[in-house]
C-alpha cells in the first residue's frame, strides 16, 4: 500500500480538523455506552507527545486527545497511523490482529516513543494505565471521522495556544472528559461551533452530542468542506465495539439500569423515558448516515454495496467448504483458532509482524501484512486461513459499513494468490511476487 495520500490528501487538500466518535468496548462498553473523542489535526504535528509543531511535507498530522491517568498530562498527542494501528508506516499494519499481538505491538511503540509519559516499571515491564488507549484504537473500535477545513494560520495559533499551556490534568467525568477537550479544540479553530445538551446528556458533554453538533455548524457553513466517515475497527481476536449514545440514551436502551430504576421508582424511570422521547433526534443521530469508509493509503471510498457482498459471501462459503474437506471436515475458523492459541508475536528483517505459529508439533513464521504474507511452504495454508478470517469479518452484516468495493477486491485477491502459491513450486516464487501480483490486481480493479 502506498503511504502518500491518507487522510492528508484523501479528504481535502487545505489542512482540516476532525472530530473522532470512537465507539465503546470492553468493560467499560458495558457501564457506559458514550464512548471517547479525540481531534485528528492534519496540520499539526508532534515533535513530542507533549510538543506540538508545523507538520512538514508528506506527514499526516497528530490525534490529540484527554485520557485520565497518563502521566499527569491534560492531553498528548500521536501520529495518526500509531494512534489507530500502533505502528509507523501503512505497510506494517496487520490484516488480522488478536490480542497478543496488539499488547506487542503498543508495548513496542510504547518503549520507542512514550516513554516520557508511560515509562517502564522498575523490573522493566509494562505499566499500567490508560497510555494504551493512545496507540492502536483501531483494534479496540470502530471510529467515526467528521472533518471539517481549516487553515495553517488556525493551526499556527492553536499551535502556539497549547504549546505554552499548563498541559496538567484536571479529568472530571461530568465536566472536564474527553469530550469536552474535543470541544474546546473543535472550539478554538470555530468558537461555539460545539456545545453540551442539557437536556440529552444531562449537561454532561459526550462524543455523540459533539459530533452532532459539528454535523450541524457545517450544515450552516457549507463554504467550509465536510466529510464523514468510518474506521473499520481492525479484523481479530477482539470482541468488537458497540454503537455509541448519550447519557440518557445509554441509560434508557440498558436494561441493566432501567429495569431496577423501573421496579425501584416508576416516577424516575417515567421520566427518563419521557427525557429519551423528548430528545428523540439526538438519539436518531446515526455516525455512520452517509459515511465513507476510511483506508490507510487511499481516498474514501463508498461502502461495498449489498449485491457484491451476497456474491463474495457465497464465494468465500465455497472456499471454505473445500478448505474444510482438505483439513478432514474440519472448519478453518476452528484450525486458524486453534493456530492462534500458540502464536508469539514478534517482527521479520524489515520491521513487520509476524507471528510464530505451532503446526504439527513444528514452529512456522507467518507474515501478516500484506507485505509479508507467505509465498509458499508450511505456514502458506495459515494465510489462507488469515485472510479468510478477515475476510469473514469484512462481509458481516452488522453496522456499522466495514470496507470499499476496492479494499474487499484488494483482500480477494490476496487470498487468491495465498491459494495458488502451492502451485508453484518455492524455488519459482521469488520474494514480493505475491505482493506485486496483489498490487497488480488491484491496480486494474
Amino acid at each position: 500500500m502506498a503511504v502518500a495520500g491518507v487522510l492528508a490528501t484523501a479528504c481535502v487538500a487545505n489542512a482540516s480538523a476532525t472530530l473522532l466518535l470512537e465507539e465503546p468496548y470492553g468493560k467499560l462498553g458495558w457501564f457506559t455506552a458514550t464512548g471517547h473523542a479525540a481531534v485528528y489535526l492534519s496540520g499539526v504535528c508532534a515533535e513530542t507527545p507533549l510538543m506540538l509543531r508545523p507538520c512538514r511535507e508528506g506527514e499526516l498530522g497528530v490525534v490529540i486527545s484527554r485520557y485520565n491517568g497518563v502521566g499527569g498530562y491534560d492531553w498528548l498527542a500521536v501520529p495518526l497511523i500509531p494512534y489507530l494501528y500502533a505502528v509507523e508506516s501503512v505497510d506494517e499494519i496487520p490484516l488480522f490482529a488478536d490480542p497478543r499481538m496488539v499488547n506487542f505491538l503498543r508495548d513496542q511503540y510504547r518503549r520507542n516513543h512514550l516513554e516520557a509519559v508511560a515509562p517502564d516499571l522498575a523490573g522493566g515491564e509494562t505499566p499500567g494505565g490508560n497510555w494504551y488507549q493512545l496507540v492502536g484504537s483501531a483494534y479496540d473500535r470502530t471510529s467515526y471521522g467528521f472533518q471539517i477545513e481549516t487553515a495553517r494560520a488556525q493551526d499556527l495559533a492553536f499551535i502556539r495556544a497549547y504549546n505554552s499551556s499548563q498541559n496538567r490534568s484536571h479529568f472530571v467525568t461530568v465536566s472536564s472528559n474527553c469530550a469536552d477537550f474535543a470541544k474546546d479544540v473543535i472550539n478554538f479553530y470555530y468558537p461555539r461551533a460545539l456545545h453540551r445538551s442539557v437536556v440529552a446528556d444531562v449537561g454532561i458533554s459526550t462524543p455523540k452530542q459533539m459530533a452532532k453538533a459539528l454535523v450541524r455548524f457545517s450544515g450552516r457553513h457549507r463554504q467550509l468542506e465536510f466529510s464523514r466517515y468510518v474506521i473499520p475497527q481492525i479484523p481479530g481476536g477482539a470482541a468488537r465495539s458497540s454503537a455509541v449514545h448519550g447519557v440518557v440514551e445509554s441509560f434508557f436502551k440498558s436494561k441493566k439500569y432501567i429495569v431496577p430504576s423501573a421496579l425501584v421508582s416508576p416516577v424516575f424511570a417515567g421520566c427518563v423515558a419521557a427525557v429519551y422521547l423528548g430528545t428523540a433526534e439526538t438519539s436518531r443521530f446515526d455516525p455512520a448516515r452517509q459515511a465513507l469508509i476510511y483506508g490507510p493509503g487511499r481516498e474514501l471510498e463508498p461502502p461495498l454495496d449489498n449485491e457484491d457482498r451476497r456474491s463474495y459471501e457465497i464465494e468465500l462459503k465455497h472456499l471454505e467448504a473445500v478448505g474444510s474437506a482438505e483439513a478432514g471436515g474440519i472448519p478453518n475458523e476452528r484450525n486458524f483458532t486453534r493456530s492462534l492459541a500458540t502464536a508469539v508475536p514478534g517482527f521479520d528483517a524489515n520491521g513487520r509482524p509476524v507471528l510464530r505459529m505451532k503446526v504439527a508439533e513444528a514452529w512456522v513464521t507467518l507474515g501478516v501484512t500484506p507485505a509479508n504474507l507467505p509465498r509458499a511452504g508450511s505456514s502458506r495454508r495459515l494465510a489462507e486461513q488469515l485472510l479468510e478470517a478477515r475476510l469473514r469479518e469484512e462481509l458481516g452484516r452488522r453496522s456499522p459499513p466495514k470496507v470499499s468495493a476496492s479494499d474487499l477486491e484488494w483482500d480477494w485477491s490476496l487470498l487468491q494468490q495465498a491459494i495458488k502459491a502451492d502451485e508453484y513450486p518455492v524455488a519459482d516464487r521469488a520474494p514480493g511476487v505475491l505482493q506485486e501480483e496483489a498490487l497488480a490486481n488491484r491496480n486494474h480493479h
